[in-house]
């Protein structure tokens, strides 16, 4: 071929390629509905956190949403997962959202994205990273400049992951959801512009749109944008309040529906009856209106992701690791009864001939005969560096974000006194001479302890758990945590301290010994297990008092003889054929040595004794 003719030919197939690789779908606001391709589209959402799921059970999850008669996931995206340290960014194994999204395409299903950046979820500092509270003069949620030019960082490369995945550059993600909740924070309409010109040059080109609870809308709605609608579900009272915050026209999208709640520690699991909210789902679907279930699957919030509640009317309220939200897919990803009534429903108004997929089998369970933790490690014993210092100084001045500091001075003897933690943040393993005499607690507002000191030099341990920062309200911008102002005895001023560092983000370098500790101080315990095959378990640590479990190196979250949650669920992704290892750090009840994985979770035991 003469080069005259295989100029055109490539620049035609170059051309044909660029045309292949565009949008091979429109979607649109129309006056009352939203139209795909041209046509009305009624959105049946769930929402489904990547997080809080492994990355291995992604397409399981999205063929369980399928079966229920779903046609959208919706996540929100979690800032401090993605840059945990300024300047570092993660979108690599369980924070990849752009294969979350993409397995969602592969399963037919389409994205309602929340990168937001403030998600609140129940989720550590509402979303936001702890480094944002170390920038001198830095308020998040507002229009101060050292915030927003954290912000544009950010949403630019979450764009750089996600703006390609659009439907309007042939992905499957239909909107994208700017700030969250706003109204129910402030009113500032000059601040949501700037969010939604953020987003447009960082790639999100597509429909844009704003959610909050009904009684906020008009303090969050940017004009422009869609106004999505959290927690109504009567189609007169959404259409009523869509319209007249958007020139008389829809689309309508409760972007929030609520069948059923969150737990934290010390109250009550919180279960609703499917039966209440079918007939809800019935009408609002009936009435064309759009859908996400939050929760449509919850999972767990593992490591130390999990928020905190906190208000001038309510007590501190950390929330528990298990996200099940009583949804219709359980913890593990199994159907209940409720999204069985839930499919009923949506069966009735899906266009006629649309046949479900059938409903996967349960996954299966199994029991894990005691295993017995052979070895032990004394928390005292395997200390970092010491960071030294005259006052305490709490974890952003550490640079730490998550997990446990221990605080050490030394005090002369030979009185009883009372010990004083002024403003701690959250809970105090207190111990003199290497054992425990007390514990403070934040929820029970417990800042003082009368302690006795033996005679001569003695060494004063606090050991100090982050429970989960504020994720929602104006205590937004009070989330700092650890000993936050002083520590006081015998009423003067304790000065002359060392701090030292345990995120526990690495259990590898943990110094193990073979005989049991006795110390009565917190203990790390040690054992193995072998499978010969792998599926669901739920450990039991019902007879433990406090701590954090780890498998494989997984931190699989916190738990709390206080309930209401009694078991840690373990999924068969996390597990292998041979020897398997978990590891226990216990702050409370340190002579236990045995550990066993049930089948069924407990979630709805609460102690009537308070935290020790």
């Amino acid at each position: 071929m003469k080069m005259k003719y295989i100029l055109p030919v490539i620049l035609f197939l170059c051309l044909k390629n660029s045309i292949a690789q565009k949008a091979t779908h429109t979607f649109a606001l129309g006056d009352s509905n939203f139209l795909l391709d041209g046509k009305p589209f009624q959105m049946i959402s769930g929402e489904m956190h990547y997080p809080r799921v492994p990355r291995e059970a992604w397409h399981a999850r999205m063929k369980m949403a399928k079966a229920m008669g779903l046609n959208t996931i919706g996540t929100y995206v979690f800032w401090n997962l993605h840059e945990p340290q300024k300047g570092h960014f993660d979108f690599s194994g369980n924070n990849n959202i752009a294969e979350f999204v993409k397995i969602a395409k592969e399963e037919g299903l389409w994205v309602i994205l929340r990168p937001s950046p403030y998600v609140c979820a129940e989720w550590e500092f509402g979303g936001y990273p702890y480094w944002l509270q170390n920038e001198k003069g830095l308020v998040v949620r507002s229009k101060e400049a050292k915030y927003l030019k954290e912000y544009e960082t950010y949403i630019k490369e979450v764009g750089k992951q996600l703006a390609p995945l659009q439907i309007n550059h042939g992905g499957n993600i239909l909107m994208v959801q700017i700030e969250n909740e706003y109204g129910s924070y402030g009113s500032d309409k000059e601040y949501l512009a700037i969010n939604q010109k953020l987003f447009k040059e960082a790639g999100f080109d597509g429909l844009l749109y704003t959610c909050d609870p009904a009684a906020d809308a008009r303090n969050g709605h940017l004009p422009g944008l869609l106004p999505a609608i959290n927690g109504l579900d009567n189609p007169k009272k959404v259409k009523a309040l869509v319209n007249s915050l958007h020139e008389g026209k829809g689309p309508y999208y409760i972007a929030e529906w609520y069948p059923a709640w969150f737990d934290w520690w010390g109250t009550k699991h919180h279960t609703i009856p499917a039966e209440q909210y079918a007939g809800k789902l019935d009408s609002v679907l009936a009435a064309g209106i759009s859908i996400n279930m939050y929760m449509f699957h919850g999972g767990s919030t593992r490591g130390f992701m999990n928020g905190a509640n906190y208000n001038d009317h309510s007590p501190f309220e950390p929330q528990v690791s298990s996200y099940d939200y009583d949804a219709p897919l359980n913890e593990a990803g199994n159907a209940t009864h409720k999204f069985t009534r839930f499919r009923e429903v949506i069966e009735k108004h899906l266009p006629a001939g649309t046949k479900l997929p059938a409903v996967p089998a349960p996954k299966p369970v199994m029991e894990i005969p005691a295993v017995q933790l052979t070895q032990s490690a004394s928390l005292l014993d395997n200390l970092p560096a010491a960071v030294n210092h005259a006052t305490p100084l709490t974890f952003e001045d550490l640079n730490q974000d998550y997990g446990f500091v221990l605080y050490r001075t030394q005090l002369l003897g030979g009185k009883r006194s009372m010990l004083k933690l002024k403003e701690l943040r959250d809970y105090a393993v207190v111990m003199v001479n290497g054992k425990t005499v007390g514990t403070l607690d934040r929820r029970l507002n417990q800042d003082s302890l009368a302690i006795t000191l033996p005679a001569g030099q003695v060494t004063l341990d606090i050991l100090v758990e982050n429970l989960g920062r504020i994720n929602f309200g104006k205590y937004l911008l009070q989330n700092k945590k650890g000993i936050t102002e002083k520590v006081i005895f015998n009423g003067s001023e304790v000065k002359n301290w060392k701090m030292y560092r345990l995120p526990f983000n690495d259990t590898k370098r943990i110094r193990f010994a073979s005989s049991q500790n006795s110390n009565t101080s917190p203990v790390i315990r040690k054992g193995t297990f072998r499978l010969n095959e792998v599926a669901d378990t739920y450990l039991d640590l019902s007879n433990w008092g406090k701590g954090v479990v780890f498998v494989n190196g997984h931190n699989l979250g916190r738990y709390w003889n206080i309930g209401p949650q009694q078991t840690i669920y373990l999924p068969a992704e996390w597990l292998k054929k041979g020897s398997n290892e978990v590891v226990v750090l216990e702050l409370i009840k340190t002579d236990q040595t045995a550990l066993k994985g049930i089948k069924t979770p407990v979630l709805n035991v609460n102690r009537l004794e308070k935290a020790k």
